[in-house]
């Protein structure tokens, strides 16, 4: 058995290896310690190979998922190897034989199709990503829903598209390894290097001819030589892992690289779009605003808040859609009941395809069809815009499968088709009679006896059972004769005479017999047949089926978006090509949502105007104390711009929003110790991508810029960045800074304007108003907000004493007197904290007296040491 497990592991050695054995998964040697350690279970020893112990360790087979899903998180892959023969088979070979055992599957974190080890609202993508003579292409496929898509990008691009779909897995050449080992790092994805056989574009062609049984691809598009490479890498990865068992994939679809607004890794990090600073979804702009009630329309969501359209006319389908449903809320209600009950068709139909599948996944194509048709008719009702009826005209055509799946399969099946019981009753005859054999052999027994009763004509005959002979029909002795004469002994077969009875059989009783011996087995073996003809009759509907699943994705979003509108109070944006921003009561969708769950306190709504009319760039100046709400301003306008491109309405009273074709946010800071960056250096990395990249349709939002460093060296980056924005980038920025100085080029540059955030003092406390109004702000109240954290009031109190005499030095310009030469710290020092006193001689005295305890003559003497004491002193 050893040999068998060392010659199977030696082919996969980057895998742990689960060996089957019986009812466990178990693992050997390093594998052992490695998934001992990985899942917290013990580990042991079992035999020794040259002469030492052999560590091992197990997990049982029916909670494997449980482990797997360990592994995958902890970036592990897994071999299953299971054994492909019945160990009786294995015996016939000798005592000795070992079972047949071969991996049926290579479990790695890009290939899950179980539900147990996915997040059903999120997808679970595998990317490749090829390079031929500096043309780049990017693939990627969610096996778990079939899609495939694959677009054009150099590698300046890599970053951001990879950021965007947060692959759990990337394959690469040993050539690009090092290239995408930083990013596919900083993804907390895999990375997975094949050889250049895999890239080869012309053996990539011909796999997904394969895969497809087409001679051409020309039917699914045009397609770059690196996009054959990248795409051909996929599908040979999959061969790897599926072992042959490919996925069903859907034609590949190819992006352009325009097609979506660009956001790079760090503003999709800074904004919180799907995930929050502290890594979980909660506090991230995806769970705010998450309304769907499908699995798929979660996906979609998520798929449309990572990757904003830049095509005007398809935003605008998408709002004219959201306003339909948002005008009509009876529908939209109604919609949402049905789409409650339509499970996830899609990752359903890949595990049929996978043949992993069971009868919950037949029954959820059953359903989720069902509900499709029932929801194509409501529409079908309404005067619904061409986006929603085309959706719903997706929905039909499914009566026949719908019928079939209904009249075959029972309405709460077992989770796997070995535990059988799944196929409805009336559905097949030759199941129906193996049933009742297993289930009532008992009486079927006794209607044949009553049948032989009847026709030997004696009521004394009965049919027995024993373990030598089976199933017997017995008579009294004294009908012996007559059983045996014609014509009786033409149906009954003597078997055995004794002293008082004697017993027949009959051919059909024999037949019965083995029937009913044999029933639960039979039945069992006619299921797993059916289950294999339905599981075929949904594959050869595949196609019909991936579309009914992405209409409901498509109507389940629409619908979520649009209730989203009504209850929040939000507005359909007006959407054009120009360079327009004007926002209206704008409001942060996640802050409004944290504060109305903390108790309802209001948030406070601003404008925001960028008019680039008559100007080369439009940016606003945000000036103001901290704490005063300037990063929730600057992050809600992008935000507001980012849903409205996704094909939601946004949190305003109003929105006119030219199209935006880049996002750039410098927000927060923090350092990259892992790469040796500080956090200026981090700053800086990022603030350089936006000023390399931002086009003059870009939105950019910057926050402190310069603040990492000395104070005239941030002051002079920070001047030298607002003015590249304007004079040669020439987009819309929003730019929050600490530095007043910068208000003065709102003077000097036509598309520049002043802001800030109000506030008020009330005895010496600074009260924030949260309201951004034109205008520059003449200091930023850090000590009030210093003292609100709970600095001690000596420290706030010498800080006041410092700022002032700073300001009078700015002041009073060059005649103030110079307070460097006073360093350090001006002139004025704080006063030293007391000493404590050393305690007095009477001091000591007094803190042993007890009075209490004292006599009138003990009284006296004391009188006396206390004065002699304080004489002393």
């Amino acid at each position: 058995m050893m040999a068998q497990f060392l010659e199977i592991k030696a082919d996969h050695q980057d895998a742990l290896l689960f060996y089957r054995m019986g009812d466990f998964y178990e693992m050997f040697f390093d594998d052992a310690v490695a998934a001992a350690a990985a899942l917290d279970i013990a580990l042991t020893k079992r035999g020794k190979h040259q002469g030492e112990d052999i560590p091992m360790c197990g997990v049982p087979v029916h909670s494997s998922e449980n482990y797997l899903h360990t592994l995958t998180r902890k970036g592990f892959r897994v071999a299953i190897c299971e054994q492909l023969e019945d160990p009786a088979e294995a015996k016939k070979r000798g005592s000795k034989s070992v079972v047949k055992r071969g991996v049926v599957r290579l479990v790695t974190p890009g290939t899950l199709t179980e539900d147990g080890l996915l997040d059903a609202r999120r997808h679970n993508f595998l990317a490749a990503w090829a390079d031929i003579r500096g043309d780049g292409a990017l693939a990627w496929a969610d096996i778990s829903t079939g899609e495939l898509r694959v677009m054009p990008c150099p590698p300046v691009m890599l970053a951001p598209q990879l950021a965007r779909l947060a692959p759990r897995e990337v394959l690469c050449t040993d050539a690009t390894e090092d290239t995408l080992a930083p990013i596919a790092d900083e993804l907390d994805a895999a990375l997975v290097p094949l050889g250049g056989a895999s890239f080869d574009s012309a053996s990539g062609e011909a796999r997904l001819c394969r895969v497809y049984e087409v001679g051409t691809l020309d039917a699914f598009g045009s397609f770059s030589r690196p996009e054959l490479s990248a795409m051909g890498a996929l599908v040979d990865y999959l061969e790897i892992t599926q072992k042959g068992k490919l996925p069903l994939l859907r034609p590949p679809q190819r992006e352009e690289s325009g097609s979506a607004m660009q956001i790079d890794a760090a503003t999709r990090r800074n904004l919180e779009l799907t995930r929050s600073l502290s890594g979980g979804r909660d506090g991230s702009l995806i769970a705010a605003i998450d309304r769907t009630v499908t699995a798929a329309g979660a996906r979609l969501l998520e798929r449309r808040i990572s990757a904003p359209s830049r095509d005007v006319f398809e935003i605008r389908a998408r709002h004219d859609a959201v306003a339909f449903l948002f005008d009509h809320s009876r529908v939209r209600e109604t919609l949402a009941d049905l789409l409650r009950k339509a499970p996830d068709m899609d990752r359903s139909m890949a595990r049929l395809a996978l043949d992993r599948g069971g009868p919950r996944d037949l029954t959820a194509l059953r359903d989720g069809l069902t509900q499709a048709m029932a929801i194509a008719e409501h529409l079908g009702n309404t005067d619904a815009p061409d986006r929603l009826i085309q959706a719903a005209r997706d929905l039909t055509g499914h009566e026949a499968l719908c019928d079939m799946l209904e009249a075959a399969l029972v309405a709460d099946p077992p989770l796997l088709t070995r535990d059988g019981g799944f196929v409805a009753t009336g559905y097949n005859a030759e199941l129906d009679e193996a049933r009742t054999l297993r289930d009532e052999g008992r009486s079927v027994i006794a209607s044949l006896q009553a049948s032989y009763a009847e026709q030997a004509g004696i009521g004394a005959l009965k049919i027995k059972h024993n373990n030598v002979l089976g199933y017997f029909i017995e008579t009294p002795a004294t009908h012996a004769n007559k059983m045996l004469a014609e014509p009786l002994s033409q149906t009954f077969i003597h078997r055995q005479t004794t002293a008082n009875a004697v017993r027949f059989t009959t051919v059909e009783l024999s037949e019965l017999e083995r029937k009913i011996m044999n029933a639960g087995t039979l039945a069992l073996e006619i299921e797993k047949r059916l289950f294999e003809e339905l599981r075929a009759a949904c594959l050869s509907h595949a196609t019909a089926i991936g579309t009914a699943a992405r209409a409901l994705a498509e109507i389940d979003l629409t619908a979520a978006f649009a209730d989203l509108a009504s209850s929040a109070d939000w507005c359909r944006p007006k959407m054009d090509e120009s360079r327009a921003f004007s926002i209206k009561a704008g409001r942060h969708p996640v802050v409004q949502a944290a504060l109305a769950r903390q108790g309802g306190t209001p948030f406070i709504a601003n404008d925001c105007k960028l008019s680039a009319e008559g100007a080369s760039a439009a940016i606003c100046l945000l000036t103001g104390p901290n704490m005063a709400g300037k990063s929730t301003w600057l992050r809600q306008n992008a935000l507001i711009a980012l849903l409205a491109q996704a094909g939601a309405f946004v949190p305003a009273r109003s929105a006119h929003i030219g199209l935006v074709s880049q996002l750039f946010s410098r927000v927060g800071a923090a350092d990259d110790l892992a790469r040796g960056r500080s956090t200026f250096m981090v700053e800086m990395v990022e603030t350089a991508a936006i000023l390399n990249q931002a086009d003059d349709h870009a939105l950019v939002i910057l926050d402190e810029i310069g603040r990492g460093t000395a104070t005239y060296d941030g002051l002079s980056i920070a001047w030298a960045t607002l003015e590249q924005l304007h004079e040669v980038n020439r987009c819309r920025a929003l730019f929050a800074t600490h530095y007043h100085e910068m208000t003065a080029l709102a003077e000097k540059l036509d598309g520049a304007s002043n802001a800030t955030v109000a506030v008020k003092e009330w005895e010496g406390d600074v009260i924030f108003l949260h309201e951004v109004r034109p205008g520059a702000a003449d200091r930023s109240y850090g000590v009030q907000v210093a003292k609100l954290a709970g600095l001690p009031d000596s420290v706030v109190t010498r800080a006041r004493e410092v700022l002032d005499r700073l300001e009078s030095k700015d002041r009073d310009g060059p005649s103030a007197p110079a307070i460097i030469d006073d360093l350090p710290l001006f002139s004025t020092k704080p006063e030293p904290a007391p000493r404590p006193a050393v305690p007095s001689r009477v001091e000591e005295l007094l803190r042993n007296i007890h009075p209490d305890q004292l006599s009138p003559l003990d009284a006296l003497k004391l009188v006396y040491e206390l004065k002699s004491a304080g004489s002393d002193s």
